[in-house]
């Protein structure tokens, strides 16, 4: 009985040992994939994510202040719970070049004339001439089943050029029904009215039953060469209307992101996005190069490379978490100064996410389709947002408090 008991004993002692042993290896494994996680490429998980209408394709244009700022009215409507809409961008596109050459030509040519433009093209348009549903106005009227519009500008830039030259001395009464004929050509004339859902509109119409105010949304930045608090047009070649734009710190500026996105308000953003930290496939930070190339204990791989290569490694290392450069209001400003921070794209910001090792991230919609990783999402850094913000336009009611009795806005 006792030798029993002994052996019962041992057996056990063994079965024992051997689960501590198999304990012990599962907790190595989940320790060695946790790191591995942590170093691998980015997992994201949505903290706060808000309504939007589906990813578009401004293809071969330079209309993404179009597709931003008409996705995020369209996530206002869905915000109001009115519904799901898809607008057409080339009714706008189409009224802000007609504009754009008015001014040029009263400018005697001296004012940028492409195929960029602001946030407040669209606004502007949409509280004078009315707004259409994609349906009505597609904008492919010359033979492309997505938008192409090098041709349309140069052709519209050369009889612009030629008609500044005064050629009879006076302009004639023709030249902006002509203009009209090449820019209607390409983008479809606009409906005067329209059937929509079993209803007649007009433009005007359309618009008003959609219920946005224009006058309700407002334009932030934040520079130092012009005093906080006040107003001023953002000095870019594509704010062609030179709309105004409240002036904030940027740590107030940054406020106004988390608060809008907390509360349930989207974000049009504008943002320069030449930067290697931008990338391709759905991912924007401000890496901090430096510390890139010192990583690891390997760094003889770096000796030797060309510039190309180098950028080609640090590419790579880009889609893995990676340390980022704190960003100070100089930091801005100097970027800025030196043409490093341009109006590059608007895109709109819509969510709040973090990744693996708990960083946060801001979700975007961005208008280049959905063929990348993320399906036609951004996630883009805090940091990245802090650096490279050229100027946003939100809802006033997403302004916190605070900053809008500073900023006097009623």
């Amino acid at each position: 009985m006792q030798t029993r008991l002994i052996a019962n004993k041992k057996i056990n002692n063994r079965k024992m040992k051997k689960l501590i042993a198999a304990g012990l290896l599962l907790a190595c494994s989940l320790t060695t994939l946790s790191a591995q996680d942590a170093k691998g490429e980015y997992v994201f998980t949505p903290v706060k994510e808000l309504k939007i209408t589906p990813v578009k394709n401004q293809n071969r244009t330079g209309t993404c202040w179009c597709f931003s700022t008409l996705g995020f009215l369209e996530s206002e409507l869905l915000r109001m719970g009115k519904g799901e809409y898809d607008l057409s961008e080339m009714y706008i596109v189409n009224h802000s070049y007609k504009d754009k050459a008015d001014k040029f030509v009263r400018l005697h040519g001296k004012l940028n004339f492409a195929q960029g433009g602001s946030f407040e093209d669209v606004l502007y348009a949409w509280k004078n001439y009315g707004i259409v549903p994609e349906e009505v106005m597609t904008g492919l009227q010359y033979g492309e089943d997505m938008h192409a519009h090098s041709e349309m500008e140069q052709v519209a830039t050369a009889y612009l050029n030629a008609l500044i030259k005064n050629p009879n001395g006076k302009l004639s009464t023709a030249w902006q029904k002509g203009f009209d004929g090449i820019i209607d050509a390409y983008l479809g004339e606009f409906p005067k009215t329209f059937t929509y859902k079993g209803k007649e509109y007009t433009p005007i119409s359309f618009a008003k039953e959609l219920g946005l105010n224009m006058d309700d949304y407002v334009s932030l930045t934040s520079f130092t060469h012009h005093p906080f608090y006040t107003t001023f047009p953002i000095e870019v070649e594509d704010n062609w209307r030179w709309a105004d734009s409240y002036n904030l710190p940027i740590d107030e500026l940054m406020e106004v992101f988390d608060n809008a996105i907390n509360t349930g308000y989207t974000i049009a953003w504008g943002s320069d996005v030449s930067e290697k930290g931008y990338t391709r496939n759905g991912i924007g930070v401000i890496p901090d190069i430096e510390s890139l190339e010192r990583s690891g204990s390997d760094q003889d791989r770096w000796l030797g490379l060309t510039k190309k290569e180098k950028d080609e490694e640090i590419k790579k290392m880009l889609e893995k978490p990676c340390d980022e450069l704190t960003i100070t209001q100089e930091m801005r400003q100097t970027a800025y100064d030196n043409y490093q921070t341009t109006d590059d794209h608007g895109m709109q910001i819509y969510g709040i996410a973090k990744d693996q090792n708990g960083k946060k991230f801001y979700m975007v919609k961005n208008s280049w389709g959905t063929d990348n990783k993320y399906k036609g999402t951004w996630y883009v850094s805090e940091p990245f947002v802090k650096y490279k913000t050229m100027n946003i336009v939100v809802h006033k009611d997403a302004l916190p408090k605070a900053i809008r009795t500073k900023l006097g806005i009623k």
